[in-house]
């Protein structure tokens, strides 16, 4: 093997080890280039206007499916997953339902900052480098990228399903200049003929592998901004007041995962304790208490009350 080529494999081991020793519980490397199959399906799923009013979507697609043109001059891309599966969900007593990866503290501050602290490892290994870390803040594919690097297939619910780790874990990524050992892509798909997901869902928002993000109770009360849910939806809501978790709860790979070990990730005993009650008469006092720093944010205070009002008298 050539001296270069040994220095590559040795280099990303290195940076696998100390992605590890982050907490990252799987890491994989792809090449940075143009995502041409994934940008021909993308595209597919934009014109079918399936990302509703996503319009971010629509917006600075030659850097999405290209990392060359967010980094000048990458060559690699290092994709780390980080668990976010709870050791136990928010008690019945709470009546209304949040997405796991929601219950602590916004996950993009906490995996940015792994991340940062990784590429700090590699300078250290590498020199400094032309680079930059990505937490589904930014034009990238995750998934596309993960696959790329070995690290799950994507399901029939069009998520990233890593044999290891199921399917309930943060992705992120760091586009950089350096030239490493890449892994080799998944090609093969371990859903077999399990719809479970399919099923599941109450608002038929999926299809084998492709969502309908208008359907979509994750979109419909986070993404969405109307005033109110459209009447379709009525009756279906299974009471998810942000986000979703049907399609990864009832998949088989989520059966034996074990729960994250993120301090920060934690419930907080204020989200434990809320009731029915608390949560139909929460004011915005209340709100930016209960959620300053966690992903739930994002839909706001209006938002909120809008998806609870929703469900108010169903």
């Amino acid at each position: 093997m050539p001296l270069h080529q040994i220095h590559k494999e040795k280099l990303s081991k290195q940076i696998k080890a100390e992605a590890r020793a982050l907490g990252f519980f799987d890491c994989g490397i792809s090449k940075a280039g143009f995502l041409d199959n994934d940008a021909a399906r993308m595209e597919q799923w934009l014109e079918k206007g399936m990302h509703g009013e996503m319009s971010y979507l629509d917006h600075h697609r030659e850097k999405r499916y290209d990392a060359t043109k967010l980094v000048e001059g990458a060559k690699s891309v290092i994709t780390v997953l980080y668990n976010y599966f709870p050791e136990r969900e928010l008690p019945d007593q709470s009546y209304y339902k949040i997405s796991k990866y929601a219950y602590g503290k916004d996950y993009h501050y906490i995996i940015k900052d792994k991340l940062k602290q990784l590429l700090t490892k590699i300078e250290a290994f590498s020199g400094e480098r032309k680079a930059r870390v990505f937490v589904d803040s930014a034009p990238v594919l995750d998934r596309a990228h993960a696959r790329r690097a070995g690290l799950g297939f994507v399901g029939k619910n069009t998520l990233l399903i890593n044999r290891k780790g199921g399917s309930f874990f943060f992705i992120g990524h760091i586009i950089l200049d350096l030239d490493l050992q890449t892994d080799q892509e998944t090609t093969v798909n371990f859903c077999g003929s399990c719809t479970k997901c399919i099923q599941a869902c109450p608002t038929d928002a999926l299809r084998p592998f492709e969502l309908d993000a208008r359907k979509c109770i994750s979109y419909l009360t986070i993404e969405y901004r109307g005033e109110t849910i459209p009447d379709q939806h009525e009756k279906k809501w299974d009471q998810w007041i942000f986000g979703c978790d049907i399609c990864q709860d009832v998949c088989p790979w989520n059966r034996s995962i074990s729960p994250h070990e993120e301090p920060q990730f934690e419930t907080t005993e204020a989200l434990k304790n809320m009731s029915r009650e608390h949560w139909q008469d929460l004011t915005k006092p209340d709100f930016k208490t209960l959620f300053k720093n966690t992903a739930v944010e994002r839909t706001g205070y209006r938002g909120l009350k809008r998806n609870i009002e929703f469900l108010k008298n169903k």
